[in-house]
């Protein structure tokens, strides 16, 4: 598999990877503590974004004693300062790049963190399109992920050709432990969902307030952040130990 690295400021680092028809994937490498004894999160992006809006996320989540990976995935455009490099290179290429279309981009993203930070828990983090792709991945591959954050998930592909449970048919096979979060308003679109993950599994938090879409509820600027982080920080202790951690799914 082909990597490129580039130094960028801080523990930031661009790499790139191939995606299973071959396209460069960009991502940037959020990795201060040894990889060796550190979880990873790999962090997607929501519908026009980037890895851009992580810039601010992944730090604070290095605070809490993980490693991150903020993934271009091929369906977005820019955020925070950062263009969408592998938009661009899918753009330039002709080729598809509905939500759906980035599924492989995820499954390849994954397999990049399993390889090179081997016998690490993998941590797959969504946001929008991406959150709903990555409870997919937990009940289709569990071999890749030891847990998973979902932040404004839903049946997001009927107008791509899938069926309208697409996701929640894949997410009755997680046995993983899984975070969904929203806006106050959306809770309803993920409801069905949730409803299928396994109780001892499954953990959720709507916000008292009114709430954002997506991965962008925990940007500092946003009002009610501290209680989303507050929650996302509660359900990422169980990955700093073994203790209590249920087994991946073979």
């Amino acid at each position: 598999m082909l990597v490129a690295v580039q130094v960028c400021a801080s523990d930031e680092h661009l790499i790139t990877f191939s995606s299973a028809d071959g396209l460069l994937i960009s991502a940037d490498r959020y990795t201060p503590h040894a990889p060796d004894k550190t979880p990873l999160i790999v962090l997607f992006h929501q519908a026009g974004s980037s890895r851009g809006e992580y810039n601010e996320i992944a730090p604070q989540l290095n605070k809490l004693g993980f490693n991150c990976l903020a993934v271009d995935l091929r369906s977005g455009e820019y955020s925070r300062g950062k263009d969408n490099e592998t938009a661009i290179r899918a753009s330039n290429k002709n080729l598809p790049t509905s939500y759906a279309d980035a599924l492989p981009d995820i499954i390849a993203s994954l397999r990049y963190a399993q390889k090179h930070f081997p016998n690490r828990k993998v941590i797959a983090w969504g946001s929008s399109y991406s959150a709903a792709l990555v409870l997919k991945v937990a009940g289709d591959h569990p071999q890749l992920v030891d847990g998973v954050l979902a932040f404004s998930p839903g049946e997001y592909f009927s107008h791509v050709g899938k069926s309208k449970t697409w996701i929640r048919d894949a997410a009755q096979n997680i046995k993983t432990p899984v975070f969904i979060t929203s806006s106050k308003a959306e809770a309803g679109d993920w409801a069905t969902i949730y409803d299928v993950i396994g109780s001892a599994y499954r953990q959720n938090f709507i916000p008292e307030t009114a709430g954002k879409h997506g991965s962008k509820a925990l940007w500092n600027r946003q009002a009610d952040s501290r209680s989303y982080w507050h929650a996302v920080t509660l359900f990422l202790d169980r990955f700093k130990t073994a203790k209590g951690y249920p087994q991946k799914t073979k």
